[in-house]
């Protein structure tokens, strides 16, 4: 009778932890299929709707909170595809992302370059497309972790998948970082050149477009020796790849 209690015991003991580890799973099982359908709903709402606001926009606010003690003001202003210097898109896939139109949101020329760079040089070059750049921009924070990089990856794939490239390319010149507090091209053209985005020229689209990869660190109001020369790069690259259609 004592043997079989104890047995009873150890039964129910590890019935338990059976139950315990199956609530687990399942558990974490409906967590990822919520964040799924969440995701795949948000991205096909952002192809109609403009994103109100993004992490970045989040997370910079903080710090500039935190190391300042101004009033925080996030300068951006929406303005459609129409609205913005046929120059300004030229310039982001001239000097950005040259085959933009022809890729499925990853450029795996460049990433087979970058990986080949970074084996022998000390500074790291990156190889996003508009589209991954897009994907990070509205959805995630920044940041060159491998769980970010993945996450970026899949959002790239849900971009090109329900997005056109015209939303896309929309979106991107909407959120964009141009400098500090400043997000999207209408307002990056008013701080800078006081003017709307539509009325860029080649050499004022070239300068933004050079800001790009560190847009907290360089001012194209006021260029230095070094971005009059990465503009006038650009401005060369702009007149090789020629016409973009967006239109489907």
């Amino acid at each position: 009778m004592a043997k079989n209690k104890k047995r009873n015991k150890k039964k129910v003991k590890s019935s338990k932890k059976n139950n315990l580890f199956r609530k687990f799973w399942r558990a974490i099982w409906i967590t990822i299929i919520f964040l799924f359908v969440v995701s795949v709903l948000l991205t096909i709402a952002y192809r109609f709707i403009n994103p109100p606001i993004t992490i970045l926009m989040i997370q910079r606010s903080i710090k500039q909170t935190l190391s300042s003690q101004e009033d925080v003001r996030i300068k951006k202003e929406w303005v459609e595809i129409d609205e913005i210097s046929p120059n300004m898109i030229l310039a982001v896939v001239a000097s950005e992302d040259n085959l933009f139109l022809k890729h499925n949101g990853f450029d795996k020329k460049a990433i087979e370059q970058a990986i080949e760079y970074n084996k022998l040089g000390k500074k790291v070059r990156g190889a996003s497309t508009i589209s991954q750049q897009t994907a990070k921009n509205v959805f995630l924070w920044s940041g060159r972790n491998w769980v970010r990089k993945g996450l970026e990856a899949y959002y790239t794939f849900l971009l090109e998948l329900f997005w056109s490239k015209e939303r896309i390319m929309e979106v991107y010149l909407n959120v964009i970082e141009f400098g500090d507090g400043i997000y999207g091209v209408e307002a990056a053209s008013k701080y800078y050149f006081n003017k709307s985005a539509k009325e860029l020229t080649k050499r004022e689209s070239a300068l933004l477009a050079s800001v790009l990869p560190s847009p907290l660190k360089r001012n194209p109001a006021k260029p230095t020796p070094w971005l009059n020369k990465r503009a006038l790069q650009v401005m060369n690259l702009m007149d090789k790849q020629g016409v973009i259609r967006l239109k489907d």
